[in-house]
């Protein structure tokens, strides 16, 4: 997390830091200040494990002491200093957040950017050279959209960066690309020929190296995005979590769609009868909520960030479990099972490799029913004809996303033809009202209705 970027979010707050001590606290704060504070606490949390590693140890045997004991794995200490600590964890958290509120009051809203080395990295080799395709060719014809990452070390995601700049700007391609020193994540539109030029330029790159097979493709073009966004973020995936405390290497084993579906097979075979096994949706509620797989645990969640508080509300859910997870391409389950492998809690624990995309290439009519949920102007791309979920007026069923017609309300809402016609547009009626009664303010008007005051930031599972 770049705190820069929340200087004048937090310099807004109107809260005294010094009441902020405990659960109970923070759930009186609002969605943004519980997200930093939890930030704080997850910082505070891996700073005092740190604190107490065993460095007299040998080279590449990892120990901590505590409490008169030893530890050699990350889940042991994790899970004492959990139980132990509380009190202590919860004053460094506090002192973490205070300190943090008082560096940004310092800082200037807008600061110098470093001086990174992609000044002397010619990026120009890292472009392929397109003079003998013409530009109708790139701008104009059939297009696809492409998702993919890739983990890996990247030593200055800056150049990584200016690179990806200049390179989708040089294929007219669309949409949102995040670099970090962690890896790449990235979703893009374009022509078919734009598409495969990128590919190529991803598989030919010495960093990373990526095969054809690792990109998911879809029906669309750049006129799914409205622009091209490509920053450096502090992970590829917003998790919330540092990634030098809980690393996609911990994650949990890769099945193949088929190994997947197989599995999912077995569960659904045995019905009521299986109580060891969880089939867990990592995705938010929103998505879910339009399609899933068969029997599944779909936490509703509105945001990815909010994954590792639900595990830590829900441990006893997962307890001697064996988890089957999966998301839209697979990308969050690698950094939410390494999240959830920490905790020790889970007899096995499994993800789909390449997420519901390679799996619906596979078995498109298979287990996985309804729409998939897309992050670009789509919203949803279908391969069965299931519909299971309904009209927020009416509740017929219906499963295409529109924005709620409310200024400054970015939520989606399923209202449908009839529905909208009669004039229901909005999330909820809240908003429905206000958008009547909307007057020509020009500020931006915090975001709160029915569906973000009436859902529980983070659900009760167990």
């Amino acid at each position: 997390m770049a705190v820069n970027e929340t200087t004048t979010e937090f310099m807004s707050w109107e809260v005294d830091v010094s009441s902020c001590d405990g659960l109970k606290q923070e759930r009186q704060l609002s969605a943004s200040q519980r997200r930093y504070y939890s930030f704080c606490r997850r910082k505070s949390f891996a700073a005092f494990v740190a604190s107490k590693r065993d460095d007299s140890q040998e080279d590449g045997v990892s120990s901590w002491c505590c409490c008169s004991q030893s530890f050699n794995e990350h889940s042991a200490i994790h899970k004492h200093v959990a139980r132990s600590h509380n009190a202590e964890l919860q004053q460094l958290t506090q002192d973490t957040y205070e300190c943090l509120l008082r560096q940004l009051e310092e800082e200037p809203e807008t600061q110098q950017p470093n001086k990174h080395s992609s000044e002397a990295v010619d990026i120009s080799t890292w472009i392929p050279d397109v003079s003998h395709i013409s530009e109708e060719q790139l701008k104009n014809g059939p297009g696809k959209v492409l998702l993919y990452y890739r983990y890996c070390e990247v030593e200055d995601p800056h150049t990584i960066c200016a690179w990806q700049k200049a390179l989708c700007e040089k294929l007219h391609l669309t949409g949102k690309v995040r670099v970090a020193t962690e890896g790449i994540n990235g979703t893009v539109g374009g022509t078919n020929v734009a598409a495969d030029i990128y590919i190529n330029a991803m598989h030919s790159h010495p960093v990373f190296k990526m095969d054809k097979e690792d990109f998911k493709t879809s029906d669309g073009g750049a006129e799914c995005f409205t622009d091209l966004k490509v920053g450096v973020y502090k992970e590829i995936v917003p998790m919330g979590v540092d990634p030098d405390v809980i690393s996609y290497q911990l994650a949990g084993v890769h099945l193949e769609p088929e190994e997947f579906h197989k599995e999912v097979e077995a569960l659904l075979a045995k019905g009521d009868l299986c109580s060891d096994t969880i089939l867990l949706d990592c995705r938010n509620f929103y998505e879910s909520k339009i399609g899933q797989f068969t029997r599944c645990l779909a936490p509703n969640i509105r945001k990815f960030s909010y994954f590792p508080d639900y595990v830590d509300q829900n441990l006893e859910l997962f307890r001697d479990k064996k988890v089957l997870m999966y998301c839209t391409g697979g990308i969050r389950c690698e950094r939410g099972s390494a999240y959830l492998r920490s905790k020790d809690v889970c007899k096995e624990v499994y993800q789909l490799k390449g997420g519901i995309h390679k799996y619906l290439e596979r078995f498109p009519e298979g287990f996985y029913r309804g729409k998939l949920f897309v992050f670009d102007e789509r919203y949803a791309i279908s391969s069965n004809d299931d519909i299971i979920s309904d009209c927020r007026y009416c509740g017929c069923p219906w499963d295409r996303y529109e924005l709620c017609s409310t200024r400054f309300c970015c939520q989606l809402v399923l209202s449908c033809p009839s529905c909208r016609q009669d004039g229901h547009t909005a999330c909820c009626p809240t908003c429905q009202t206000k958008g009547r009664a909307q007057c020509e303010a020009t500020q931006h008007h915090k975001e709160e209705c029915e569906c973000t005051d009436g859902r529980p930031r983070i659900p009760q599972d167990v």
